[in-house]
């Protein structure tokens, strides 16, 4: 799939599932505040779909699903909240790097 063609594949998927969401936000099944995280998944399974072994896709996809378990269930990750986010940044970080030194 062309770069163009996946941009505008990821962006339709985006459209259609913030409309979802914030449909059910609107009808009063699930506030956006829980469902935001189905944004990253959204997003990284369509980078999933265009590579499958694409290291970024699968941490922002991992990402979604961890926070939206953490809306839902609150699982208690404020020992590592902390640590989460820039720990998240600092491998899609070298991530972006390598892949770029490989091109």
């Amino acid at each position: 799939m062309s770069d163009k063609k996946h941009n505008m594949f990821t962006g339709g998927v985006v459209l259609i599932t913030l409309g979802v969401l914030i449909y059910l936000s609107k009808s009063g099944s699930y506030s956006f505040g829980q469902t935001w995280p189905v944004l990253l998944i959204a997003i990284g399974v369509c980078t999933l779909i265009q590579k499958f072994r694409d290291l970024g896709g699968w941490i922002i996809t991992l990402a979604g699903i961890g926070f939206l378990f953490y809306e839902f269930y609150g699982l208690n990750l404020s020992r590592y909240s902390q640590y989460l986010l820039p720990a998240i940044l600092v491998l899609l970080g070298l991530f972006v790097i390598i892949r770029r030194k490989k091109a």
